[in-house]
């Protein structure tokens, strides 16, 4: 059996991609798929954050090193997007699960905490104080998992 570590990705809806934000994802998930026996990455799809943390985790296997990993895309519930395009994210993702949450109004945040659950590190992007990411990096800190905010400047 594989020992496997979880890293999740939460960040803001609103992103803009910059070449320093994809330096330090590169050089953290090089770290992660060359340290880590399996690795599985948790991610949504519900901003550009995710999108571009997805994007990251395709091109670091593709670069680095695709024998040991896997890209879960993690649904709060299926969407009109998914059941449209279901062949397309199979091809893009390794691997989708979709969280049955308690209740729709309940379901986005109810999925990020079972993210964090199963998370050993918590990669996210949040520089506000309010939103689900900002929620969901809160979550992860009284549950005491690490966590790497790429929004800050590494000292």
């Amino acid at each position: 059996m594989l020992n496997t570590f979880s890293c999740a990705f939460f960040g803001h809806r609103d992103f803009c991609m910059n070449n320093k934000y994809e330096q330090r994802m590169e050089y953290i998930l090089r770290g992660l798929l060359n340290n880590n026996e399996y690795v599985e990455f948790l991610v949504g799809r519900n901003g550009e954050f995710d999108r571009f943390a997805a994007s990251c985790v395709r091109r670091a296997k593709k670069n680095f090193r695709d024998d040991n990993s896997a890209l879960v895309l993690v649904l709060p519930y299926e969407t009109a997007e998914f059941s449209k395009n279901e062949e397309y994210f199979e091809k893009y993702y390794d691997e989708i699960e979709i969280f049955n949450a308690s209740h729709y109004k309940s379901a986005m945040y109810e999925r990020n905490c079972s993210m964090v659950d199963r998370a050993d590190l918590v990669i996210c992007f949040v520089k506000n104080g309010s939103g689900g990411a900002y929620k969901a990096m809160c979550y992860a800190e009284k549950a005491g998992k690490k966590i790497i905010n790429i929004a800050i400047e590494k000292e």
